[in-house]
């Protein structure tokens, strides 16, 4: 049986002005969810958040969790800081389709 994976992510909207900090055991269906505004009224329907730009895997939610928590007390710069050292052109990095691979 294949160990269970947690997820902590980063999204974004177009402008790139809005980010939101979820965890999820389903990073694929979760971003789907956000896309598809699924949760109406929920901080990311209201601000249009539809692009994953950040995601960190964990094998423990508990890790995850904790995770998130601390990236939520952040600053934005410090936040910012994170994102662009891995991805530092904040391109979408997972869509409701799965993981986008560099071309």
């Amino acid at each position: 049986m294949k160990p269970k994976k947690f997820y902590i992510y980063i999204m974004t909207n177009k402008s790139r002005r809005v980010l939101y900090i979820g965890v999820t055991g389903n990073l694929e269906q979760r971003i789907f969810q956000h896309k598809k505004h699924v949760f109406k009224g929920s901080f990311t329907d209201k601000y249009n958040c539809e692009y994953c730009i950040y995601y960190e895997e964990f094998r423990y939610v508990n890790d995850a969790i904790a995770r998130e928590t601390e990236l939520k007390k952040w600053n934005r710069k410090k936040k910012e800081k994170l994102i662009s050292a891995l991805n530092p052109t904040w391109r979408e990095l997972v869509n409701e389709n799965g993981y986008i691979r560099n071309k």
